[in-house]
């Protein structure tokens, strides 16, 4: 299966996004809005990032399916604003021309139900909005889906350490990408080029003992006080890593982190799509396993959410199931 094309279309597609993310993101209106306690710059940051993906993605494949997170029925609001201003002039940097109108319609393009059959693509704009407002940890987020299983996945992640959280070195922001069968393989948000890349994969542990820990930063999205019990159980005595979004895949996939777990806070909960495509080819395809809670593979096939699954367990093969173990106790 021949993905070239359609990876060098989602690298610019994200690496753009990615633009428009930080340029919202250090503007004098989104630090005025965010000492206010206003979400409007996170809202300007997912509209601007998914209009200008899913022109990347019309303009180079006509007709595409695309399952993305916003709607552009929400944006009416934000018009002749100054953030909504803000928005639009973030965008035609990266896509010269654009205008409220060519946004709002990019956005609509995204609004495919997902399902069993075919190809589409699927968008999160900006995953991890808490880490986006704290400037911390968030990525933007596109996987292609043939026929219920992700087959192409990318996470630009711009505050990503180029090293390590523990040696950061000079410069952040890190892209990461999977083929299907073709491996995972990281290269910096601002290279050249994908000659640049290099592969990567989950760390070598034979002992979850000797594992860390990478969990959500907010309690409310995963149970801090279960991945307490478990890491007590798995002898694991090594802080954990508290990150935002799927950026938490990338540390597995790359070996800042050894298992990634999201556990439900509630029975109802389904996660979304978005919320894991890109990152479950990645970290799968660095070596790892990734699983629900309840050791069932993820199913991408089921619509919008990942209606029979419930929770995230993502490590390295040689200990996965220990660590499944430990957390259906």
């Amino acid at each position: 299966m021949d993905l070239s094309k359609e990876l060098e279309i989602a690298i610019t597609a994200v690496r753009k996004a990615a633009t428009v993310c930080v340029a919202i993101r250090q503007s004098d209106a989104c630090e005025d809005a965010i000492s206010k306690k206003d979400r409007s710059p996170v809202t300007i940051a997912d509209f601007g990032s998914q209009a200008v993906i899913i022109q990347e993605l019309l303009k180079a494949f006509p007709g595409s399916n695309i399952v993305a997170e916003e709607d552009s029925n929400q944006m009416a609001e934000l018009k002749g604003s100054v953030l909504g201003k803000d928005m639009v002039n973030a965008v035609a940097e990266v896509v010269p021309g654009a205008n409220w109108e060519s946004i709002s319609e990019w956005i609509s393009k995204g609004n495919y139900e997902g399902g069993p059959n075919g190809r589409f693509w699927t968008i999160d704009p900006i995953d991890g909005t808490k880490g986006f407002l704290r400037n911390e940890q968030y990525a933007v987020a596109l996987a292609l889906i043939e026929d219920g299983e992700p087959i192409l996945g990318i996470l630009g992640c711009p505050n990503y350490p180029v090293e390590s959280f523990e040696n950061a070195g000079a410069g952040v922001g890190m892209l990461f990408y999977a083929m299907k069968g073709k491996g995972a393989k990281q290269l910096q948000l601002a290279a050249e080029d994908v000659g640049e890349s290099k592969s990567i994969a989950v760390g070598q542990v034979t002992s979850a003992a000797e594992a860390n820990l990478c969990e959500s930063v907010e309690s409310g999205h995963s149970s801090h006080s279960e991945s307490d019990r478990i890491k007590q159980v798995l002898g694991i005595t090594q802080p954990s890593l508290r990150i935002d979004s799927q950026c938490k895949y990338a540390a597995v996939a790359k070996g800042d982190a050894s298992i990634y777990l999201r556990l439900p806070t509630s029975e109802s909960y389904r996660e979304k799509i978005w919320d894991h495509a890109g990152g479950y080819i990645i970290t799968r395809e660095a070596g790892g396993v990734v699983t629900d809670v309840h050791g069932n593979a993820l199913d991408f096939s089921k619509g919008q959410t990942l209606a029979d699954n419930q929770g995230i367990v993502a490590a390295p093969a040689s200990i996965h199931g220990e660590v499944l173990a430990a957390v259906k106790g």
